[in-house]
């Protein structure tokens, strides 16, 4: 391995400037006016992949955006056979103005890169691209077969990748799945993820009278939707943090012993998490922990709400109608079908009779588990401890991402959650960056953990 650990040291600024390349495509999953960016971004990675050296390089439309896939596969049918996951597309950069440097014009400062789609996740495919590479143009070969996927759409629910995998489960035929789509610990404590929540989104669509009203006119006369839609959401939890929802519970696991003494074992400050989020105090269901709460426990929120005058000055307006996003991440064994169902019902139980209300699922995904004492996950262990200097701890992620309990049912493989992101980077939000030596870092493991795969 010393003569990939030196190609990669010897390389690092090459890596620099070709992933604030990645990150200058506006590739936007969600907004119709970036699809050709997406579809630039998908090119790009084709012509990486086939720069660096792996074959049957392709872009594969599907009924949304494209998904890219490359392989190699020569290691011999002794070696196993790894696909690697990730995606392109990246969250909308609103609010704008908060940050400090353009989201797809990628600035360094200090320690970190800052732009959208550094953290999630273009950084972290970039990382397994030189893992690659480093094996490819040292060796002239992988230590293992390798299959690799890049798709458009995870985050707007991966909506269209399993017809893509349920139509290619040949092409896609692996022993086990790796993605680099979540986060350490902490900076100085790397991290094996081994669980997610799930996801069950939702849209309430609040209507009252048929056209906008004079508050002077008719306030006191007719119920305004705001107001129903504020008592609606008011209804879903109570005030210690539990969800209300007849049934929502019933098919939560509860963490084991085992689990929630090696929670307790991890370094946490509720007094300093708080800190760094400038709250005074912190707020979750009440009788577990914030870990336990944000790794191991079900939530709801809301994440938009919308309706009437939101201009400049006063407009005395009595909306038609109102409108909320409303998410609820899942545990493990909690069916987003079900729980959509079991909200839908509840929703209607609650709301006044003075409105109506439309409820829409806008997307939903699994929660997954993965046992800790695999082989593959004994392999990603020494590769951590290796490429970081410090043995890993296994974690839980609070996180989603639908598509490992898909690879599961429809390829029969577990997955190795081998983030190299950190907590506090703001993906999603303005000021997303990546910490440039866990970047570093995080070539060297994956490079060394094709090695301690070949090997398992």
């Amino acid at each position: 391995m010393s003569n990939i650990t030196n190609f990669i040291k010897e390389n690092k600024d090459r890596y620099l400037t070709e992933l604030k390349h990645f990150l200058s495509f506006p590739s936007i999953s969600t907004n119709p006016e970036n699809k050709k960016d997406v579809l630039e971004c998908a090119e790009y990675i084709k012509s990486h992949l086939e720069k660096i050296g792996l074959q049957n390089v392709a872009i594969y439309p599907t009924d949304g955006h494209p998904v890219v896939y490359a392989d190699w596969l020569n290691a011999g049918k002794d070696k196993p056979t790894i696909l690697v996951y990730g995606h392109y597309d990246v969250q909308p950069v609103d609010p704008i103005e908060l940050w400090t440097s353009p989201p797809f014009e990628a600035e360094v400062r200090g320690e970190n890169i800052y732009a959208r789609g550094s953290a999630d996740d273009k950084g972290q495919v970039m990382i397994h691209m030189k893992a690659l590479e480093a094996h490819l143009a040292k060796n002239g070969s992988l230590p293992v077969n390798i299959k690799l996927i890049v798709e458009g759409e995870e985050e707007i629910g991966s909506v269209h990748l399993g017809d893509f995998i349920s139509g290619h489960k040949d092409l896609l035929k692996c022993d086990v799945v790796v993605i680099s789509d979540t986060s350490m610990y902490d900076k100085d404590v790397p991290a094996i993820g081994y669980a997610l929540r799930g996801l069950c989104y939702m849209q309430l669509e609040v209507t009252g009278p048929n056209r906008d009203l004079h508050s002077g006119q008719y306030g006191g006369a007719v119920d305004n939707p705001i107001n129903a839609l504020a008592h609606i959401i008011a209804k879903l939890k109570d005030d210690k943090g539990k969800i209300l929802i007849d049934g929502f519970y019933d098919d939560v696991v509860p963490l084991d012993k085992e689990e929630k003494e090696g929670f307790a074992k991890l370094p946490f400050s509720d007094k300093k998490y708080a800190k760094g989020l400038d709250v005074e105090e912190l707020f979750g269901e009440e009788g577990y922990t914030t870990l336990e709460r944000t790794w191991a426990r079900p939530t709801l929120d809301c994440n938009g709400i919308w309706g009437g005058f939101m201009g400049e000055g006063a407009k005395t307006v009595l909306p038609s109608k109102a409108f909320a996003k409303i998410s609820m991440r899942l545990v493990p064994n909690q069916d987003p079908d079900k729980i959509e169902k079991l909200f839908s019902a509840f929703v209607r139980k609650i709301t006044p009779k003075t409105v109506k209300v439309k409820i829409s699922g806008l997307h939903h995904g699994k929660g997954a588990m993965t046992p800790i004492d695999t082989k593959w996950m004994k392999a990603a262990s020494k590769a951590m401890a290796q490429g970081f200097g410090k043995e890993p701890v296994f974690i839980r992620e609070g996180g989603s991402i639908p598509i490992v309990l898909t690879f599961k049912e429809m390829l029969d493989a577990d997955t190795v959650l081998l983030g190299f992101g950190l907590p506090d980077e703001n993906a999603h939000s303005p000021d997303e960056h990546l910490n440039l030596n866990n970047f570093q870092n995080g070539i060297l493991t994956s490079a060394i953990f094709y090695d301690e795969l070949a090997k398992a």
